[in-house]
């Protein structure tokens, strides 16, 4: 594990996620090449189990004695190596786990397939972007990031969305911390400034105890303004098809129960 330099937030993400995507590409745009890759097929919104509640959380700030204490308590629960180690400066580093639960898709540069973990470290992002791409993150998907004690929460948003390349504006995402209690699951936004790795020493590892959520930046509707017109008809093009497939489903379903009492109707006799 690499020393961080004093107020240098660093990053180490690792992958971790199962999932297939398909790719729908859009014939024609008006100024601009939009192509759509999905990792789920429908639009449907499940009600959510998860309560966005203010837990209340004490946030002490600790003496650097604490620190070392709390440090060493941390590394003697986990197994595995995601260590959390103190540095001579007073900060220390670590891991924070974060699960994005992302119900839109995101915006990235377009490409002939979905953005992966080796064409996501090139510099594409860093270009002016004029032709983008409608991406749906694999669902559950898990990052793994190595920072500093002083790393607030916008610069883990900021580092989840450059890894995929995204180009959405990081006001759009909002980091949560989740935690269960009494048989329930509760989310609490995080502001721009708070420290996750901190919250993270305080919690200790387990996750259950707390954990971090990548969502949306919002708990209402979908704010429809906020996307390009090529991307909105490649969302009514998706609505025609989970549509279209529906009425499919139905004909068949009506279908087989027609078929079935035509034939019990032949093997009976009148009377």
């Amino acid at each position: 594990m690499s020393e961080c330099e004093p107020g240098t937030p660093s990053f180490e993400m690792t992958w971790s996620s199962t999932t297939s995507s398909g790719y729908c590409s859009q014939e024609d745009s008006d100024s601009e090449l939009e192509q759509y890759f999905t990792a789920r097929t429908s639009f449907i919104r499940k009600p959510l189990k998860d309560k966005d509640e203010q837990i209340d959380w004490e946030k002490p700030v600790l003496t650097q004695a604490e620190i070392e204490q709390k440090i060493k308590e941390y590394n003697s629960q986990i197994n595995s190596n995601l260590f959390m180690s103190l540095n001579k400066d007073g900060s220390y580093t670590g891991f924070i786990k974060v699960q994005l639960k992302l119900i839109r898709p995101v915006s990235v540069p377009a490409s002939k397939k979905a953005p992966s973990i080796q064409n996501a470290n090139k510099a594409l992002r860093s270009q002016v972007v004029t032709r983008r791409t409608s991406f749906y993150l694999p669902k559950d998907t898990v990052k793994h990031l190595h920072i500093i004690s002083r790393t607030r929460a916008s610069e883990v948003i900021e580092a989840l969305l450059k890894k995929f390349m995204v180009v959405d504006n990081p006001r759009k995402f909002a980091l949560f911390e989740r935690v269960e209690k009494d048989d329930q699951v509760y989310l609490r936004k995080l502001s721009d400034e708070e420290q996750p790795l901190h919250l993270r020493l305080l919690a200790g590892p387990n996750e259950k105890v707390l954990s971090f959520v990548l969502k949306e930046n919002e708990t209402g509707e979908v704010n429809w303004d906020a996307f390009s017109m090529p991307e909105l008809h490649n969302f009514l093009r998706i609505l025609q098809r989970e549509e279209e497939e529906h009425v499919r489903q139905i004909l068949q379903k009506y279908a087989r129960c027609r078929q079935k009492m035509q034939e019990a109707l032949t093997t009976r006799t009148p009377g």
